[in-house]
């Protein structure tokens, strides 16, 4: 039952397509190095580790590019709307741009993996190359010939050019210190390592600042790789047509090497040329006019019109900037320099764009969330005047998935917990859009599921689902909005019994809604089933924010539940990652 093509085709198309890129990209020079004729002589002293270092150093490179693209969110704001369509592989490839974290990550395992590969097989590569500088003639005739050419601008080939008494692991360390492809290749391994290791979940939420100076490494790392191939140490013969390897390498005709009547003059070699500044120049010219952008956008007068102090600590903040234009569902970055000039925070917008101001919720549950509260006042019975409030940076709108809800005939929202924020604004929108009876609606049905384990946190968003409840019965459209409300924990016994005695009323005994709250959690099949049973023919657009078991739950609900049939139900799946 289902088809899973509809939300996994593309998606698998295009991992198909960047790891037979990786693939072919390691090939194609492994077999350069391995079989061409002008590295013959080099890979006779380096061995096989040459094509496996040189092939994995292809990878990095390309790798090392793409890495770049996935967090310019400007970047990806301009090919989400140019995406706008309601043909169904447009819907596809949309959704596969609100996985640029994923995909970013997913490269720097990558990178990691070749960058592992590419140390080891130099190791082995750089020992050869140390065993043969000391090589005697007539243990190795053709190592120590090749090893003991004249040291001119052509003429050598072992960069290794002193045998060291240090002990034999510390001799190749010393030499290997003495290249610029040394040095350039241990500090973009630790500007790489300190990126990596502060990047995990727990880093990132209790020591962003530490997360953020180690992740702008990149530039060191960048820089080292554009300088790691500048001094050409892998060499290539450059004087095949004089000199031709297979025949003069052989035993018999090394004396005869640079003779006047001999048909073997001396091999010459050039350096290698640095490729890594052909793959990375772009993508960093383009991150660097995201940058711009960035603070272009963020140097404008951010004004905090209203501050309001709801239940359960949670302050909403009110404002205005020129030129801010938003769609539903879409988020900013917000900076409070008086609390720390690093730290950007990601919040949804919870305001419509009918509203004439944009606002977010902020819940304090941190350090930066406690200090913001403080800042703005909201921590006194007191308002304070807007000439104390602190200055406020803004970066954004930047799009997400929820904004292609009104793209579809039916929407699902799910929101488990925080992860309720982003559908505030979609629900204020849908309500605007249907109380001015907009032509141009294509939606016609939202279901709205809310899981969590604790309303109190939520209390301003249960005023909010109230008051467009309560304005679409009154003209006429209560059927537009189907919600269902799970408290799937945190409830007594004493309340239990209250919400028992109080079943036959008709409003919610917790939230004081028309629809009943559920208590457990969501049977999630049956939901998607009697949807699909309800609305046959339709496409419907899957929206969840929450956390990812719950998400691999509902995309394989939506897999399952479609179909290609005629008057089949497709569901398009779409997750918030922000």
């Amino acid at each position: 039952m289902g088809d899973q093509f509809i939300n996994e085709g593309i998606r698998w198309a295009l991992l198909v397509g960047w790891l037979a890129a990786n693939l072919i990209t390691w090939l194609v020079v492994y077999f350069k190095y391995a079989n061409e004729e002008e590295y013959n002589y080099t890979l006779y002293l380096m061995g096989y580790g040459l094509p496996v270092a040189r092939g994995s150093a292809a990878c990095i490179n390309l790798n090392s590019m793409l890495i770049v693209f996935p967090v310019c969110r400007n970047l990806i704001s301009f090919f989400r709307g140019s995406c706008e369509t309601n043909r169904c592989y447009r819907r596809s490839v949309r959704r596969q741009l609100d996985k640029n974290i994923t995909f970013h990550k997913l490269l720097a395992y990558t990178i990691a993996l070749f960058m592992i590969l590419h140390i080891i097989s130099h190791c082995f590569n750089f020992q050869h190359l140390y065993t043969a500088s000391a090589v005697s003639k007539d243990k190795d005739p053709l190592g120590s010939k090749l090893s003991n050419l004249q040291r001119t601008k052509n003429g050598w080939l072992n960069p290794v050019d002193q045998f060291s008494e240090a002990p034999y692991g510390l001799g190749v360390v010393i030499q290997v210190f003495a290249t610029t492809a040394g040095v350039t290749g241990v500090i973009l391994t630790m500007a790489f390592i300190l990126m990596f290791s502060s990047s995990t979940k727990i880093m990132r939420h209790h020591y962003f600042e530490t997360f953020w100076v180690t992740h702008h490494l990149f530039i060191v790392y960048f820089a080292m790789l554009l300088a790691h191939g500048t001094q050409g140490i892998v060499r290539n013969q450059i004087n095949i047509d004089q000199h031709d390897p297979y025949v003069c390498g052989q035993e018999e005709n090394l004396d005869s090497w640079g003779n006047t009547d001999s048909d073997c003059p001396f091999p010459l070699f050039g350096p290698g040329e640095a490729s890594s500044w052909k793959w990375c120049v772009f993508p960093l010219v383009i991150y660097f006019l995201e940058r711009c952008i960035r603070f272009y956008r963020t140097s404008h007068t951010v004004t905090i019109t209203k501050v309001v102090s709801h239940p359960s600590n949670v302050v909403e903040l009110q404002m205005k900037r020129d030129g801010f234009h938003m769609q539903p569902g879409q988020y900013v970055f917000l900076l409070c320099p008086k609390i720390s000039r690093l730290e950007w925070h990601p919040f949804t917008l919870t305001s419509a764009p009918d509203e004439d101001h944009f606002s977010v919720h902020i819940r304090t549950v941190g350090d930066w969330t406690n200090a913001l509260v403080k800042a703005v006042g909201a921590d006194k019975d007191e308002t304070m005047s807007p000439a104390k409030l602190p200055r406020i940076s803004v970066d954004g709108p930047f799009g997400t998935a929820s904004i292609d809800i009104f793209k579809y005939e039916v929407g699902v929202c799910i929101g488990a917990g925080i992860g309720v924020t982003p559908f505030a604004s979609i629900l204020k929108s849908i309500w605007y859009k249907v109380q001015r009876q907009d032509q141009d609606l294509k939606l016609q049905k939202v279901y709205f599921f809310w899981v969590c384990s604790d309303f109190g946190a939520f209390e301003w968003f249960q005023e909010m689902l109230a008051q467009v409840e309560n304005d679409l019965t009154a003209i006429g459209k209560a059927d537009f909005l189907e919600y269902h409300i799970y408290l799937s924990r945190g409830w007594d016994p004493d309340q239990a019994k209250n919400i028992y005695l109080a079943e036959e009323q008709e409003i919610d005994a917790v939230t004081g809604l028309r629809q009943k709250t559920n208590y457990g959690r969501p049977i999630w099949h049956s939901n998607f089933k009697q949807i699909a049973d309800d609305n046959k023919g339709q496409h419907i657009g899957v929206f969840f924010c929450g956390p990812k078991p719950l998400s691999k739950v509902l995309h394989k609900c939506c897999n399952n539940y479609t179909s290609r049939e005629a008057g089949g139900t497709i569901f398009f799946y779409n997750k918030e990652n922000f």
